[in-house]
């Protein structure tokens, strides 16, 4: 058995956000949920 590294929580959303950013559909996603947000501000 390996022992399991244990992840800092910086660590983790780097590594997340690394994936986000190589993944085109997920940040498509993103962008389009920000960008109703700021609409519905604007309004």
């Amino acid at each position: 058995m390996r022992k399991i590294r244990k992840f800092t929580f910086e660590e983790l959303v780097m590594e997340n956000k690394r994936q986000l950013l190589n993944d085109e559909k997920a940040m498509e996603k993103i962008e389009q949920k920000l960008e109703e947000r700021i609409l519905e501000k604007a309004e």
